[in-house]
């Protein structure tokens, strides 16, 4: 008989986890877009004072960067000893640093107070918030993941997906609210700390959800299985080495299947403020209120998507989106230049549409590709070097391809090239639809790192 620790999850706990990990990556999201958005809109002007608007948003990108840059470390910390001593522990220390980290923005003072020393304050912070959501998705994804069933993983696994547009539509909608009821120079002068300040409220909801959950049944079994086999004499190797040793292919195909589902996103969120309200000269509120209306739809699509790549394949789910994100790229800024807000709206909503279709199988797909004593290392290792490449530069690439040329099209075919990138990895990946998380590899060196399936699932496109 099982014990309850290594019980099967029933119905119950599987959806009190999955509404654990949900809330957590809205609340992480919601701080981590909210930098994005703040960089869009106040940044520029608070910490990086310049005389060319666009120049003072390109240095608060790349703060925004910076907290990019972090997400692999903390990828690697974070999936080092979620390997080791369980996922549930990791998720609750990201959820503190990164609230903790967001709350202290609020509090900073601004270049007109201390000069210098605000923008290096800030960088610090946002240095803090990678790291911490460097460890997050992993750990969250999984947690999900390795309790559900094989048969319908695409689409439990997909909801904390879903946290990245909800936290995003949180951001979005918190800063959109106090724009409408606040002047420019009120939301200026400390309005815009609202937001930040409210992180420390929502890290204390999180906190309470998150410890009432069940650690994952497979990393249950797997430590039991590695501390069988210490006993038994064997060494073990580091987490971080062992996915270096056999996971390379994993690794290097989430990279590929992350980087325009990546590039794409940020370009349709965050750069999409810079161009509506610094290019486009309309109001911040019609470029809020349309990420606003995309990301309710974006927040029921990935679901969707996710359950749909169960019946389908996680292939084909997400060339549905990258083929479509790279016609889309074109299309997307002619509607812009309408300056109609119902078409701009159009626009966002279809462009996060397909991006959903690249977005809702991913955490199972990666999920998929690593063996469970290594899962967490190799997953945020290609997922967050992806986020370098892809949403790290994504504003900046875009801002500065902006100034240079006058002209959205050299972004439009950024965008393009970085989705077919993510068509072609896609097309030489193998499907991981149906695979076991639990069930033990063939031997050595050929688990999902190596991209091994299980036999019923050695298909291309159906699975």
């Amino acid at each position: 008989m099982a014990s309850p620790e290594t019980a099967p999850p029933t119905a119950g706990s599987l959806k009190r986890v999955v509404a654990a990990s949900l809330i957590g990556t809205t609340i992480e999201w919601y701080d981590f877009f909210l930098y994005g958005s703040a960089a869009a809109l106040v940044f520029n002007t608070l910490f990086f004072p310049s005389s060319d608007p666009l120049v003072g948003t390109l240095l608060a990108f790349l703060t925004y960067a910076v907290g990019f840059a972090a997400r692999p470390l903390g990828g690697i910390v974070f999936g080092h000893y979620g390997d080791r001593i369980g996922r549930k522990r990791l998720l609750v220390l990201s959820l503190l640093m990164m609230g903790g980290a967001t709350f202290a923005i609020g509090l900073l003072p601004t270049h007109a107070s201390v000069g210098a020393g605000a923008p290096v304050l800030l960088t610090l912070l946002r240095l803090v918030q990678g790291f911490a959501l460097g460890g997050e998705w992993g750990g969250a994804v999984l947690l999900v993941a390795e309790h559900g069933d094989d048969r319908n993983r695409g689409f439990w696994a997909s909801w904390p997906q879903a946290g990245a547009p909800g936290g995003n539509l949180l951001a979005t909608g918190v800063l959109a609210l106090l724009a409408a009821v606040q002047s420019d120079e009120a939301f200026l002068a400390w309005g815009w700390r609202i937001p930040f300040l409210l992180s420390g409220v929502l890290v204390v909801i999180g906190l309470w959800i998150r410890v009432s959950v069940s650690e994952s049944p497979a990393f249950l079994e797997a430590r039991a299985r590695a501390e069988a086999e210490e006993a038994a004499g064997a060494k073990q190797r580091p987490p971080v080495v062992e996915v270096l040793r056999t996971g390379r292919r994993g690794v290097l195909t989430a990279i590929g299947v992350r980087l325009g589902e990546n590039v794409s996103y940020y370009v349709l969120t965050a750069f999409l403020l810079v161009y509506v309200t610094a290019h486009l000269h309309l109001p911040k509120a019609d470029a809020l209120n349309a990420v606003l209306i995309g990301s309710a739809v974006h927040f029921v699509a990935i679901p969707a998507w996710g359950a749909l790549s169960d019946r389908i394949g996680r292939r084909a789910v997400t060339l549905v989106g990258s083929v479509g994100m790279a016609g889309w790229a074109f299309a997307f800024f002619a509607l812009l230049d309408s300056r109609s807000f119902p078409v701009i709206a159009v626009a966002v909503t279809a462009g996060l549409l397909l991006h959903g279709a690249m977005y809702g199988p991913q955490a199972a797909f990666i999920s998929e590709m690593f063996d469970t004593r290594v899962r967490y290392s190799g997953a945020s290792m290609g997922s967050q070097l992806a986020s370098i490449v892809g949403g790290a530069l994504a504003p900046i690439v875009a801002v500065e391809l902006l100034k240079d040329y006058g002209s959205s099209v050299p972004v439009s075919l950024y965008v393009c090239a970085t989705a077919l990138v993510t068509t072609v990895t896609v097309v030489f990946a193998r499907e991981t639809r149906g695979r076991s998380l639990t069930r033990p590899e063939s031997g050595p060196g050929e688990g999902e790192g190596s991209g091994s399936v299980s036999a019923p699932v050695r298909t291309r496109l159906g699975g």
